[in-house]
């Protein structure tokens, strides 16, 4: 290990190792994603600090350093520590997962530099089988932005492929890299590794916009409707309706006959069965509340085709741009 070799990044990565993971985790807090990720990589790839590169670098930033022979590091432990105690719990989860995909080898890494429309471009000819795989591999954020800007009449059909994908064994990831490696110069070691699913799609879906994804899932219900009923279940549950601001929520409300929504209360949380009763006459609520008690043993499954109908309302209302849904709340629009 030469210093005058090693890169900026390579450089702040021997220094955060010797100041220690308290020290390090405090400066990671201060730079931004993009950073982290560079720094954490440098980190994992180093497994020993030459006495005379560790003196020379603190010496750079003009920092006391105490006399012993080297350093004996695990550089990919210690990155991961140091990211734990980098922020917030979701950002923390977002680092590791990139940290993992980056320090592991994990194919198409390179994709995830380059602009959608670039991407785009590229896949476009590609068969949506190939996409979709590809597309798996990527952050939500990025795969969703990708699809944006695919020709709309395929769109549908990478995103139902996403949904199907399940384990990829690695001579499938090498020959698509294979036929990549061209174009994008992609090194990557290869493993069979678990891509797409349903839960891949909601991500992507979620990060849609302009209501592309109630295009998406029209197109993909002709094929398989009973995926979309699944991908529209996680996208917004009946629960969800608790986030809704009050407006919203009656106008829902106004679309769902009493019978059903008492049904469909039967298993709700007592936050969402308030927020409901708020939202409705004083009279209707007090009719539900007495049909509740009433109510002996019925089936879950009933509960759940009555909650799934209100949902139907919920989404139809936002297709018609009557008012937003999501996993953070809905807005009526103006």
């Amino acid at each position: 290990m030469s210093l005058d070799k090693l890169s900026g990044v390579e450089r702040a990565a021997i220094l955060l190792i010797c100041l220690g993971e308290d020290i390090a985790a405090e400066v990671l807090k201060e730079m931004t994603d993009e950073e982290i990720f560079k720094i954490t990589r440098a980190m994992a790839k180093i497994e020993h600090i030459p006495e005379d590169i560790r003196q020379r670098v603190l010496e750079d930033f003009e920092l006391s350093r105490e006399s012993y022979a080297g350093m004996v590091v695990r550089g990919n432990e210690f990155a991961k520590k140091a990211i734990s105690r980098a922020g917030d719990k979701e950002r923390v989860e977002t680092l590791l997962k990139r940290f993992a995909s980056g320090t592991e080898g994990k194919p198409l890494e390179t994709i995830s530099k380059m602009q959608p429309a670039m991407v785009a471009g590229l896949l476009e000819r590609e068969h949506p089988q190939t996409v979709a795989l590809v597309l798996s591999t990527q952050t939500s954020e990025h795969a969703s932005a990708i699809i944006a800007n695919l020709p709309e009449d395929k769109q549908a059909d990478v995103i139902y492929r996403i949904a199907t994908l399940e384990m990829v064994s690695p001579d499938v990831i090498n020959r698509i890299e294979d036929a990549l490696n061209k174009e994008l110069g992609i090194v990557a070691e290869h493993e069979q590794r678990q891509v797409g699913g349903i839960d891949k799609v909601v991500e992507i879906l979620d990060h849609m916009e302009n209501n592309l994804d109630a295009d998406i899932l029209e197109n993909i219900e002709e094929m398989d409707p009973e995926m979309v009923e699944e991908i529209r279940k996680q996208m917004f549950t009946f629960e969800d309706l608790s986030n809704l601001d009050g407006r919203s929520l009656q106008m829902i409300l106004r679309e769902v006959n009493n019978d059903t929504l008492t049904m469909a209360l039967k298993t709700a949380s007592e936050e969402l069965k308030e927020k409901i009763f708020a939202n409705m006459s004083a009279r209707a609520a007090d009719m539900i509340r007495d049909d509740l008690e009433a109510m002996g043993p019925v089936r879950l499954s009933e509960v759940e085709a009555m909650q799934q109908a209100i949902v139907k309302i919920a989404m139809k209302l936002e297709e018609e741009g009557k008012l937003v849904l999501g996993k953070g709340g809905g807005d009526e629009l103006v």
